[in-house]
C-alpha cells in the first residue's frame, strides 16, 4: 500500500476526519482510488458519501478490524455507475 494513496485518519482530530476524507475524494480523478485507514467501521462515512455522492464511488473493504479498519474507495465516473 503505497502512502501517496493511503489516508490514515486514526490518530486525527474527529471534527477533521469527514472534511480530510472528502477533499482526498474530490481530488481523485474517474478510475482513481485511496485506501482509508480508520481505527472503527466508518459505515456512518459510508452512508455520508451515499448521501452526498451518490453514484460517484465504489467502497470496498479491505480489512475488517480489530485495529484497522481499510477501505478502498474509488471515484468512478457517474455515467458508467
Amino acid at each position: 500500500m503505497e502512502a501517496e494513496h493511503t489516508l490514515d485518519v486514526r490518530f486525527m482530530e474527529p471534527k477533521l476526519k469527514h472534511p480530510a476524507i472528502f477533499q482526498r475524494f474530490d481530488d481523485l480523478l474517474p478510475g482513481e482510488t485511496f485506501t482509508l485507514v480508520n481505527d472503527h467501521d466508518p459505515i456512518p462515512l459510508y452512508y455520508q458519501f451515499q448521501a452526498e455522492r451518490r453514484g460517484q464511488f465504489e467502497w470496498h473493504y479491505s480489512e475488517k478490524g480489530p485495529e484497522a479498519w481499510k477501505v478502498l474507495i474509488t471515484k468512478v465516473n457517474p455515467e458508467e455507475a
